[in-house]
This record gives structure tokens, C-alpha cells and sequence, in this order.
């Protein structure tokens, strides 16, 4: 481990430039360092007297930010968390200006460049999309991927823009792809606090990262608490970079570098930092820097103060140990600079950090007062008491809010209702444009929505010989998946038992002899690091299919899935994307712990992803050859029973398209409309041969996908001419079966299309024991399903259908 704490008085190479230019490197960084300090002692005060609504700060934490920014190159990467404000100021990507724009919620894209209001302050992201949502040139800007406040979150990602990098090094037939990388000399710098070290994706990231030797500098500030929780609570030893040593790379192993230094110490952290950043560029070593000695002068965040749980001795120890009065020391004692000048210099600092807070506050203003004045001069050209109170609301406010105006017009309308005017119609155009405004401004990009979204994909059908081939279900999707690593060389398949075996199912089986280990390979057991690894890639302009060998297992990365890869398009307002494909399997396996369908967590928590459920492989297939096509991720869940069962080999198994949020009539039918998917699908269609000798006929709707769903509203269609509905899947009771009632009752109408009551058919609220007995009394049967329709049709008509109970 190099540890370097001493006081270096100057180990800078001075030989190439004078020592006026050396001089002036140093000044403008302390005038830097000054200026984010400021920036977060008004922040907090912008705060506590209300004009923001939270604030999160990275005082004390200046001067390492500083030279770790010395050494990041254009192409670089940045993947940190919200204590980062000097460093993005340090590279450019951000700027007092924008600092305090996102402070404000600044919903303009040009003030808040990061998120467009949507994100609290010191999160940072950069634009990697143009207004059509093409990739722009990462190599020639300073990239970062955005900030996500999910402690630890940061990491997994890590994984996947470093494997970039390599494989742009090692696969000479990414060459072309000159947007992205300069053969794999890009070097991604993580930046984590001490105590998120705890978390689990840190361990695996970083076990990651040394098996596959990627080039990361890994960051931990250290300033001795988690919040309250002091280190000695948090790690063992409460120090890091001691319980890493068993990561340290010895001879010719694998492994990482370590270096210990002192957050104060300004020449000592520009030489760790630029012995860290030529391992990892150079040899592709992933090194972790531990900063130690950190101070947090503000505590956590504006919620609360530090002097709760800060002893005396340790906040006077703070005060002198401040990391921007050590460097100012440094930059008396070594004669770099005078008293008067650092003073002269510190004025201008405060002066400046002012001016363009007053700035982002005054362009914040505007945006409101627009919306203000307009509400105003439609509510007063009506001229009624009714609106008199509202009205008088709007005038009298001193720092307007849109949650101000357009609570008071919503108020005014209200107040209105019966009232035909004019100048009513004149406010209730204003507010039906207005909301479509609202609608950009606080609720658009979910998905990319570009030209390549695959919503805009037209199927294309299967095509088949006469003499068909019949073969394995699994034997098609290995097809299609040759096909598109044939078609495309910039995707990319892993997962755990992906490469070697070509998955437990089959799936990816001789592929990689084909296409080698670095398109096709084998991970460990590490979800959260998988999907990292897939929004990392992805965001680096590669194509991943990352593998979760079963759907139970996906609940291990659901921080990832959730919170980072969901919400990326939505929280950049459309400047960044990460096209994963997540593939997995599930429905109808057997015990507590292989339950399979956890759809209601899926479903809650990945609003961004679209979520396919095909029911045989034919179908999945299809989806992956549109979404291999497309720029937006999703998630793929096989039936794991269907892989041995016989489907007919398409001849255009590459390239036939079904498409996405597309509802399928697979059975027509005249009593009862019942929609299913997966696994149950089938199940149902057993039942509807049975329910056909006791006179009751299904139509038997296949949602195929659940997120987008049934976006043909075939499912209405239907009940138009049924008048009955039942949804069956295998899920807990309230799940996806409650989902889907809920978008063809609500969005598709159709309740006024029914003539009796909606069911669901789904399993129980226990997870299901071993074995098929255990499976066939917890999960939907065919009996189930036959005698939940029977009671629908006796329901209607007793005497046609007497009870069966």
C-alpha cells in the first residue's frame, strides 16, 4: 500500500514551466477551493431562510477534489455522489451559476444543466445525448454519469464504464466507434464517502473491478462519520484502506493499488493522484485512494448540525485541521503568495459566489414570473368576486412559487364551475396549455423517446419454410442471439454461467467459442454488479444483455435497476441513456425461494423499463431483436418451462420483429375475455378447453408486455364483444393481475363495457412450497381457472350454469 501521509513541501515538476505559470496554477486553485466553500456556506443559508428547500454540500472536501480534477482527461469518466461540487467545478461540468440553479429547481435545462430542476442540489450530471437523442463525441468532453443520492449507488455503474475501456483496448473491431473511446485509454474516477464503504455494492464493485482488472480510481473521503456514526462503528479497524490490504496486488496477481493521504495535504494529493490515474490508464490497475483527515464544516446537510454528536476536542480539531486554511498556510509558509494578495483574492472570491447566486436566483425568478403575471392577468380580466380571493393570493406573494399560481387558478376555476365567460375560456385555454408545459417541465422522459425508441418499431412477422424445422424452444432464441452478435459487434452478453456453458438454459450455448470472451463471459454471483455492469457499457455507446440466471434473484439489484437505471432518462431530462437489456427467466418454479414472479415489486419500482413477458421463445425473441435495435432498456423474463418445449425455427430468426407493448388475441372466443401472460397463458388455455365442454367460450388475450401495456387496447376490443373479464397470472393477490384491471378498466374504458364484476385469478398470499402439490395449491390451475370462469357465467345465467358449490 503506498501511503503517503507526510507533508510534501513541493514534489511538482517545475522544470517545464516558469514560476510565475506554477504560481498561477496554485492561485487559481485556492481561488477555487474559496469559492466552492462559499458557495456552500450561502447555499445553506439560501436553505434556512427558505428560498430553497434542501441543500447537501461538499465543504471540506475542496482541496482533494482539486488534484484528483488535475488528472482527468477528456474521455474520462465520472461516477460519484453529492459531495463532488468542487471537483465538477474543477472539471467544468459544473458552475457556481448551476450550482445554485439546482438549488433552486430551476426547471430550464440551461440553468440546471444537470437535471433540469429535477434533482436536489450537487448532483451532477453531464449531456452525453443531442436534442434528437444521438450519442455526442464522449471523447472530446469530460463525462460524468449521473448522480443518483442511493448510498453507495454510485459504484455498480463503475464497473461497466471501466469494462468499456477495456474492451475498447482489447476488441480491435470497435475501432470505428471513435464517439466513445480512444482504444480504451479512458480512466473512470469514483468518488464514495467513507461510511457508504459499508454497503454491499461497494464489496462487490470492488471485487469486480480487481478480478477484471478495469481502470478506476476509487475515491473515499473520509471525514470520520456517517452522518453521526463515527468510523469506528462503521469499519472495521475504522480505517478503509487497512481492510482492503488483502486486495493489494502482489508479483503478477490481480488485484488494486492503495494510497493513503491526507485530505489537507494539497502537494501530496496532486502526486497520489497522478500516480493512481497512469496505473490505471496505463496497466488498467484499479486503485483506491483513501483521503483521510476530511473535515465537514456544515455537518451532513441542511436537516441538521454536527455539533449534536461532534465532541469539543474533535469540532476544535476540525477548525484547524480545515483543508482550505491548510492550504492557505502552505501558500504563506512556502512564499508562493502574501497576506494582502490572499485576501484581495478571498474578497473577489465572495464577491463573484454572489453575484452568480443572484444570478440563478434572479433567472429562477423569471421563469416564475412569467407563469405569475400571465395567471394574474387572466383572473383579473374576469372580474368577479368569485375569483377575488385567489386574485388578491397572487399579488400579495413576495417569493412566488408555480405551486403558488397554479394552486390558486385550480382554486379559481373551481370557484367558477357553472360560469360561462369569455375570459374564463380565455383562463382554461391558458391552463390546458400550461399543463402540457408543467408536463415537460416536471414529468416528460421516462423513456428517451427518440427515433430509435422501440415503441416506433413496426413488427415484422416470422417467415417459415414449408419444411419447417421443429426444434427446442431454447434453440431459437440461441439463434437469434447468433444472429444479432453477427449483425452487431458492439453487443455484448454476461451473467453468471453465461459464457462457458452458454447459461443453465442453453440460451447463449456455444457462443462464446464463437465470439470469444470478451463479447460472451462468465460473471460471479454479484446482481448489483451485473446490471452495473450493463448501464455502464451501455452508457459508453455498447449494447449489453445482462443476464440474471432468475427472476427471484433480480430483487438483488433492484437499488441498481430502481433507483439508477429506471429514473436516468427521466432525472436528465433526456441528455443521457442506457440501453440494457436485462434477460431472465421465471413463472411456475417450485419453493419458498424459486417462487418466480415477483411481479408487483417490478413493477412498482421499474417505471422506466419496459417489462416484457413473452410466452414462448419464439416471442421472446422477437422483443430482443427489437430491442437490440433500440436505445431504451428493458427487461426480458423467459418462462423457464418453456425452454424444452417444440417451436418452429423462423427462417428470419435475426431479424422478424414482435413488437413491444403490443397485446396479442390468441384465442377468440364469445363469453369471457381473459388476459394472462407467461407461464399462465398456457395454464389458461388448457382451462379453455375444458371450460369449452361445459358451453362457456374464452377469448384469451396475451399481454405479452407489461410496461408498456396493450397499447392497441385489444383488450377493450374484446370486451366489447364479451362483456366479462378475468385476469390470471401467478403473482401475489393485488400484484400485476391488479395492474392490469386497473389500465383496462381506467385507461382502456372498458368498465362501461362490462356486465358483471372484473376478477383476478392470482396466486396466494404465501410463497409456494416444494414440489408440484405445493405448486398446484398456491398457484393458479387449470381447475382454478375453469371454475372461476364457470362461476362468472353462473353469476349471469344460474340456470344454464348451475353451481358447481
Amino acid at each position: 500500500m503506498s501511503n503517503i501521509t507526510m507533508n510534501i513541501n513541493s514534489d511538482f515538476e517545475t522544470s517545464k514551466i516558469s514560476f510565475d505559470d506554477f504560481r498561477e496554477i496554485i492561485l487559481n486553485d485556492y481561488r477555487l477551493a474559496v469559492e466552492s466553500r462559499l458557495a456552500s456556506l450561502l447555499g445553506r443559508k439560501e436553505v434556512l431562510t427558505g428560498k430553497a428547500k434542501f441543500g447537501v454540500f461538499g465543504d471540506g472536501k475542496e482541496i482533494a477534489q482539486i488534484a484528483l480534477a488535475k488528472v482527468f482527461q477528456p474521455g474520462d469518466w465520472r461516477s460519484g455522489y453529492y459531495r463532488d461540487q468542487t471537483f465538477a467545478f474543477a472539471l467544468g461540468i459544473s458552475s457556481i451559476y448551476h450550482f445554485f440553479s439546482q438549488l433552486y429547481a430551476n426547471p430550464n435545462l440551461e440553468a440546471d444543466i444537470s437535471s433540469g430542476g429535477r434533482q436536489m442540489n450537487c448532483h451532477f450530471s453531464t449531456q452525453l445525448l443531442d436534442k434528437e437523442g444521438n450519442w455526442m463525441n464522449q471523447t472530446e468532453q469530460k463525462n460524468s454519469a449521473s448522480d443518483i443520492s442511493t448510498t453507495g449507488g454510485q459504484m455498480a455503474r463503475v464497473m461497466g464504464l471501466g469494462l468499456a475501456s477495456k474492451l475498447y483496448k482489447e476488441n480491435r473491431n470497435l475501432d470505428y466507434l471513435t464517439y466513445f473511446s480512444r482504444q480504451g485509454r479512458e480512466v473512470v474516477f469514483c468518488t464514495i464517502g467513507n461510511a457508504s464503504t459499508s454497503e454491499g455494492v461497494f464489496w462487490e464493485t470492488l471485487n469486480a473491478a480487481a478480478v477484471k482488472q478495469i481502470p478506476v480510481v476509487i475515491s473515499v473521503w473520509d471525514d470520520g462519520y456517517g452522518i453521526s456514526v463515527p468510523n469506528e462503528v462503521q469499519t472495521t479497524k475504522a480505517d478503509i484502506s487497512e481492510v482492503l490490504k488483502g486486495f493489494q496486488r502482489e508479483n503478477d496477481s490481480n488485484g488494486i493499488e492503495i494510497f493513503k493521504v491526507r485530505g489537507w495535504d494539497y502537494p501530496a494529493l496532486c502526486e497520489v493522484y497522478e500516480q493512481a490515474a497512469r496505473y490505471a490508464r496505463e496497466e488498467h490497475v484499479p486503485c483506491v485512494v483513501h483521503v483521510t483527515e476530511l473535515t465537514q464544516p456544515q455537518g451532513h446537510s441542511t436537516s441538521g448540525s454536527h455539533e449534536r454528536y461532534k465532541s469539543v476536542e474533535r469540532l476544535e480539531w476540525e477548525d484547524v485541521f480545515d483543508c482550505n486554511l491548510k492550504m492557505r498556510d502552505w501558500l504563506l509558509q512556502s512564499g508562493i503568495a502574501q497576506e494582502e494578495e490572499l485576501k484581495d483574492l478571498e474578497k473577489e472570491a465572495k464577491e463573484f459566489v454572489r453575484q452568480e447566486q443572484r444570478r440563478a436566483w434572479a433567472d429562477y425568478h423569471k421563469t416564475l414570473q412569467v407563469d405569475l403575471d400571465e395567471a394574474i392577468a387572466l383572473l383579473s380580466a374576469i372580474g368577479s368576486p368569485m375569483v377575488e380571493v385567489p386574485l388578491k393570493t397572487l399579488q400579495s406573494l413576495a417569493e412566488p412559487s408555480l405551486k403558488e399560481v397554479y394552486g390558486n387558478v385550480r382554486r379559481a376555476i373551481r370557484d367558477l364551475r357553472g360560469v360561462h365567460s369569455p375570459e374564463k375560456d380565455a383562463l382554461m385555454t391558458w391552463y390546458a396549455e400550461k399543463q402540457g408545459q408543467n408536463f415537460n417541465r416536471y414529468n416528460d422522459k421516462l423513456f428517451s423517446d427518440t427515433l430509435d425508441s422501440p415503441l416506433k418499431k413496426d413488427g415484422i412477422p416470422a417467415h417459415y419454410e414449408q419444411d419447417v424445422s421443429i426444434v427446442d424452444g431454447r434453440e431459437v432464441l440461441n439463434a437469434c442471439f447468433d444472429a444479432n452478435f453477427r449483425r452487431d459487434e458492439r453487443v455484448v452478453a454476461f451473467g453468471e454461467d453465461v459464457g462457458k456453458i452458454g447459461d443453465v438454459n442453453q440460451g447463449f450455448a456455444g457462443l462464446q467459442e464463437q465470439f470469444g470472451e470478451l463479447r460472451i463471459f462468465d460473471t460471479g454471483i454479484r446482481e448489483s454488479a451485473i446490471i452495473g455492469k450493463g448501464i455502464g457499457l451501455a452508457l459508453r455507446g455498447l449494447r449489453p444483455v445482462a443476464e440474471i440466471q432468475y427472476l427471484d434473484y433480480l430483487i438483488y439489484a433492484m437499488p441498481v435497476l430502481s433507483d439508477d437505471l429506471a429514473c436516468l432518462s427521466y432525472r436528465t431530462k433526456g441528455t443521457q441513456k442506457a440501453p440494457v437489456i436485462i434477460r431472465t427467466r421465471g413463472h411456475r418454479l417450485e419453493g419458498i425461494w424459486h417462487s418466480g414472479s415477483p411481479m408487483t415489486v417490478l413493477l412498482g419500482g421499474l417505471r422506466g423499463l419496459h417489462i416484457c413477458v413473452p410466452r414462448n421463445m419464439t416471442q421472446a425473441a422477437g422483443m430482443y431483436n427489437v430491442l437490440l435495435r433500440s436505445d431504451e432498456p428493458a427487461l426480458v423474463i423467459e418462462c423457464l418451462n418453456g425452454y424444452r418445449l417444440k417451436e418452429k425455427m423462423p427462417t428470419n430468426v435475426g431479424d422478424f420483429m414482435v413488437p413491444i407493448g403490443i397485446a396479442e388475441q390468441i384465442r377468440d372466443g364469445r363469453d369471457i375475455t381473459v388476459v394472462s401472460y407467461g407461464a399462465t397463458l398456457r395454464v389458461v388455455q388448457e382451462a379453455a378447453i375444458e371450460l369449452e365442454k361445459l358451453g362457456i367460450s374464452l377469448e384469451i388475450i396475451d399481454a405479452q408486455c407489461l410496461q408498456p401495456f396493450d397499447r392497441t387496447e385489444i383488450c377493450r376490443q374484446s370486451l366489447e364483444k364479451t362483456n366479462r373479464l378475468l385476469v390470471v397470472d401467478e403473482d401475489m393477490p393485488g400484484g400485476a393481475s391488479a395492474f392490469i384491471t386497473q389500465e383496462i378498466l381506467e385507461k382502456q374504458n372498458g368498465y362501461y363495457l362490462l356486465d358483471g364484476q372484473p376478477r383476478t385469478l392470482s396466486a396466494k398470499p404465501n410463497r409456494p412450497p416444494y414440489g408440484s402439490d405445493g405448486d398446484y395449491f398456491t398457484k393458479p390451475s387449470v381447475d382454478d381457472v375453469v371454475e372461476l370462469a364457470y362461476e362468472m357465467m353462473s353469476e349471469y345465467n344460474e340456470n344454464t350454469f348451475p353451481r358447481l358449490f
